[in-house]
C-alpha cells in the first residue's frame, strides 16, 4: 500500500480548468463519493471496486477535481 501525497497534505495541485481557465478545486478521493461508508473502508479494497482497473496495481490514488466556476469535473490519478 502506497501513501498518496495529496491525501496526506504533502503537496497541493494547481490545475486550470480546460473549459473556462479557472483554477480547479481538489474535492477528495473518488471512492469517498460512492456511499456513506466509503470513506471508512480500506483504501486498497475500494480501489478494486472503483471501476478503474489499474489504480490498485499501479499504486495510484484517483482524486476528483472540480471547477467552481463552470462545474467541469475530472478524475486525476495521483502517484502514491
Amino acid at each position: 500500500m502506497g501513501m498518496c501525497p495529496l491525501c496526506n497534505g504533502f503537496y497541493e495541485m494547481q490545475e486550470s480548468c480546460p473549459s473556462c481557465g479557472n483554477q480547479l478545486e481538489e474535492s477528495g478521493r473518488l471512492m469517498d463519493f460512492f456511499d456513506d461508508y466509503s470513506p471508512y473502508m480500506p483504501i486498497d479494497l475500494m480501489k478494486l471496486e472503483d471501476g478503474y482497473s489499474l489504480d490498485f496495481q499501479e499504486e495510484q490514488c484517483p482524486h476528483v477535481f472540480k471547477c467552481p466556476n463552470c462545474g467541469y469535473d475530472e478524475v486525476k490519478f495521483i502517484q502514491e
